[in-house]
Formats: C-alpha cells, structure tokens, sequence
C-alpha cells in the first residue's frame, strides 16, 4: 500500500471508484454531470426558441405592409397614420414621393434583406453561445469528475490506514 501511494498509483478500491465511506460523492458527481448536460439542452432549447425571432418579424411586417398597401389604394390618410408604429423602420413608406405601390414593393425588398441579415447575425451569436456554454459544461463537469476521482483516491487510503 505505501509503495502505491509513492508511486502515485491509486490503490485497487479506489481505482474501482469503492470508497470506505461517503457513498454519496458518487450520485453527487452523477447529479452534477447530468445538470452540466442539462445546462447545454436548456442553452439549444433557447436557441432554437430565439432563431426564429427574425422570421416572425418578418411576417407580421409583411402583414402590415399589405394592410398599408390596401389603405393606400383605398387613399385612407389616417389609417396610413394609424400604422406609423406598427411599421417602425419601414414607416419611409408613409414619405410623399412616388407611386405608392412602388414605395411598398421597394421597402418589402428592403425590409427582407435586413431580417435576412438580422437571421443571419443572430444564428452567428447562437452559434457562438452553444459552443461557449457546451465547452464551460464540459470543462466543469470534467473538473467535478477529476475532484471527486482524487476525493475517492483520498478516503480510500486513509481507510486503508485507519482499517
């Protein structure tokens, strides 16, 4: 047994992972890996959730784009000004200048290449988070791991001394 412990070589309980006391570090250790786990799903499950966010943008503004188009041919000032908000960055629309019509098809194109880049900058962050927490998951539970193997290497030699 001396000679295991100078030569750095656990002893065969606890190269087993068999302790003499403290059953409990090893749920532990397994409570801690599986939440680490979890941590990495519940970071997807937002990801996943927040990826579609610019697609639906996208939607409710051609909703109102058309709602803006219909009062513009219908000559509805008011009800043009009752979408100012609604419109929020395509309101250019609302401007005196050319053919109404024009006006719209010209900023739906426009408003499609900014959620189109809009996508495209959130799915590069959400990218970039999934590796982040998956990495910090993997880096936390294999430390829990590695403290509860040395923890278990520990009590397994003082209980060879004691017993």
């Amino acid at each position: 047994m001396q000679q295991a412990r100078q030569e750095g070589v656990a002893p065969d309980g606890a190269a087993r992972g068999e302790t003499t006391g403290g059953r409990g570090t090893g749920y532990a250790m397994a409570g801690f890996m599986a939440m680490a786990f979890a941590v990495v799903g519940m970071t997807g499950l937002l990801a996943a959730h927040v990826s579609r966010l610019p697609l639906e943008r996208a939607m409710a503004r051609e909703v109102v784009l058309d709602q803006a188009l219909v009062l513009g041919r219908a000559g509805d000032v008011a009800g043009l000004a009752t979408l100012r908000p609604l419109l929020g960055d395509s309101a250019v629309i609302l401007a005196a200048g050319a053919d109404f019509e024009e006006r719209v098809a010209a900023e739906r194109v426009a408003m499609r290449a900014r959620r189109m880049a809009e996508a495209d900058a959130t799915g590069t962050r959400l990218r970039a988070l999934l590796v982040v927490v998956t990495i910090v998951a993997a880096a936390f539970g294999a430390a829990a791991l590695l403290a509860g193997h040395r923890g278990a290497t520990r009590r397994a030699v003082v209980g060879d001394k004691l017993g």
